[in-house]
């Protein structure tokens, strides 16, 4: 049994907790927070029996396997070379750090230590990504790929009121792109690998970043248009477009609803199924990966993607 400490006590940690629930060979033991009372408060909603005041006491707590870890993104760079130094593995959630050279770092560092190193970046692992795969070869040759993760924040009424908020804080490493962008461009480089160029325009909000933003990348024969927002919704799906017949995926995050229609055709709906909490592939996947799966083509699928946020992130604001 893999017994894991949760860095963080935000609504992601309490699904992921969920999560490992239903994953056999894993349980939480402990929950960390720089709050004593926030740590035992949570501890006892998502029933983890030990808490821990802060990173360092949670690492050297001796019910604790494997760490995961849902800070703020600009802190995850040092919380990770804190728990490699300590021989912990780690799953730490999207977006893994800033940039692609931290990741490289990092995966570098775990690496020499021996020690697993994955980002929880649920669409990964999720059923309904394969399902997508194996329905390329029926599309034919694939001129355009359009993919998309918009949905508002509540949040954004903060910034609305002139408050600052920690996923819309620059300082924090807080923005649309790095928070909902990162799933289509994840499951783009997943399922195409990395585009030749990529151009973006990311619209800016009050808090100093990106609310809504379009990347456009290139590739040989056809071309991807990636949309993210958190300051509005969309009822549009994603798609895939080939010669010979499209793609509307329902979801990107969490694809459970396919239709394919082949050109001049009937259209067909393919139905996945999945757990209930998507999750739980990425805690699966880590289970396996400290039982000594390869994950070397996860941490190279995180570094391109991180890499094409780099470059989006080096335009300017509109």
């Amino acid at each position: 049994m893999i017994r894991i400490g949760i860095v963080g006590t935000s609504s992601i940690s309490e699904r992921f907790a969920e999560a490992v629930a239903v994953v056999e060979g894993a349980s939480v033991s402990r929950v960390a927070s720089r709050d004593a009372e926030r740590a035992r408060s949570f501890a006892d909603r998502v029933g983890a029996p030990g808490v821990a005041v802060g990173l360092d006491e949670l690492l050297a707590a001796p019910d604790v396997d494997a760490v995961y870890l849902a800070s703020p993104n600009a802190v995850h760079a040092t919380q990770i070379a804190s728990a490699v130094d300590a021989g912990i593995p780690v799953l730490v959630e999207k977006p893994a750090v800033l940039t692609a050279g931290e990741w490289d770092a990092a995966v570098a560092h775990a690496r020499r230590r021996g020690v697993v190193l994955l980002e929880a970046m649920r669409t990964a692992y999720d059923p309904g990504l394969a399902a997508v795969r194996a329905a390329l070869p029926e599309l034919g040759t694939v001129r355009r790929v359009s993919l998309r993760y918009e949905k508002r924040s509540a949040r954004y009424d903060e910034v609305l009121a002139g408050r600052q908020t920690n996923i819309f804080d620059p300082e924090l490493g807080g923005s649309a792109l790095r928070d909902l962008g990162v799933y289509p461009l994840h499951a783009l480089v997943r399922l195409f690998g990395e585009p030749r160029a990529v151009h973006g325009v990311r619209v800016g909000i009050a808090s100093g970043t990106d609310g809504v933003g379009s990347a456009l990348g290139a590739y040989d024969g056809f071309v991807a248009d990636v949309a993210w927002s958190k300051i509005t919704d969309t009822s549009l799906p994603s798609e895939i477009q080939g010669e010979d017949a499209s793609l509307l995926i329902d979801a990107i995050d969490a694809p459970r609803r396919l239709v394919l229609t082949p050109r001049g055709g009937i259209p067909r709906v393919i139905r996945v199924s999945a757990d209930d909490n998507p999750m739980a592939g990425e805690v699966r996947r880590f289970v396996d990966a400290i039982a000594g799966a390869d994950i070397t083509n996860d941490q190279d699928c995180t570094a391109t993607t991180l890499r094409l946020v780099d470059a989006l992130l080096d335009r300017p604001l509109v």
